[in-house]
């Protein structure tokens, strides 16, 4: 009778003995880092977290998530990389250009996914927009600059020179100015460059523009979009109008930007890092482009900056900033 009596919690402690590894499987690690923290790279954080909430996993209960800003140093960037190799997550998000560079080029073996980057075939994290065959792929902030610059053109309809504001060890950047360059003669205009290496060359960087240019237009830039608000001081005070391709950025003083929504771009990311976890191997997944484009236009920083707004162009607004 005594033997009986255990039999069934022997029986149960088997089960529950096999059970154990499944729980244990389903347990993941994801470590994000980004280049710098702002609006924009800080809603692809959280759009991340979002999808991999939506998909079941949760920090605290089956994810193990960690997160780390390099605040705008690269040399912080390649540290933040090879600690997260070394705890060989299932995944790394890359966020930017910076991250996205400095996590590729410490693991050949720990899936990356890229986001928020602009070109990642010239920043060299794949050699093509088809699947990689290796262990990255991501989601691109690509935008159309025709389209840009039909937005600079409502905005400042006589703009000849377009200044830009940039940083040249900054991949996305340099691919910006190079196609500017090739586009903007086509429509009569040129563009005038202004080196900001550092955030805090920024507002020196914009000065030098003053008298030189008709309008000033920023692209997805960290350094740049990080001290966003001296470069709207500069605006305001030589009446230089600022149009961005970041949305978050006409909150803080840009006229107009016509964007990408980054939280949506974080939640496109999560999808994919969902997908891996789920057992598809990155190098098999073709890195998309954000599709969804909004308006944002802010009349009250158009007055600041000398110009006035088209009732067109507020009235087909996503988001009129006040």
């Amino acid at each position: 009778m005594k033997s009986l009596s255990w039999a069934p919690l022997g029986a149960f402690a088997l089960a529950m003995a096999a059970l154990a590894p499944v729980a244990h499987a389903q347990q993941k690690s994801v470590a994000v880092t980004a280049i710098v923290e702002h609006p924009a790279l800080d809603s692809v954080r959280d759009g991340v977290q979002a999808a991999l909430k939506e998909a079941g996993y949760e920090s605290g209960k089956n994810l193990k998530w960690q997160y780390q800003s390099a605040q705008g140093n690269t040399g912080t960037a390649a540290q933040i990389a090879r600690k997260f190799v070394g705890d060989k997550p299932d995944a790394i998000v890359a966020i930017a250009t910076p991250s996205a560079q400095a996590v590729v080029a410490a693991t050949k073996t720990v899936p990356v996914v890229f986001s928020a980057v602009t070109d990642p075939v010239a920043a060299k994290l794949v050699p093509s927009w088809e699947p990689s065959k290796t262990n990255v792929t991501g989601v691109s902030d690509l935008l159309a600059l025709d389209k840009q610059m039909d937005l600079v053109k409502q905005v400042v309809p006589n703009a000849k020179r377009v200044g830009m504001v940039y940083n040249p060890g900054e991949a996305n950047s340099v691919v910006v100015v190079k196609e500017l360059e090739k586009l903007l003669p086509k429509l009569g205009m040129t563009l005038v460059e202004a080196a900001a290496p550092r955030s805090v060359d920024v507002s020196s960087a914009a000065r030098s523009l003053i008298g030189k240019v008709d309008v000033i237009y920023t692209n997805t830039d960290n350094n740049v979009v990080s001290a966003y608000e001296s470069l709207v001081k500069v605006g305001q005070d030589a009446k230089i109008p600022l149009v961005a391709s970041d949305t978050d950025s006409v909150k803080r003083g840009a006229i107009a930007a016509l964007g990408i929504n980054y939280r949506d771009l974080g939640e496109q990311t999560g999808r994919m890092v969902v997908r891996i976890l789920k057992g598809e191997k990155p190098g098999d997944i073709k890195p998309e482009l954000s599709t969804k484009m909004e308006l944002f236009v802010n009349p009250g920083a158009a007055e600041k900056q000398g110009v006035k707004l088209s009732d067109a162009l507020v009235k087909s607004a996503a988001q009129v900033v006040q």
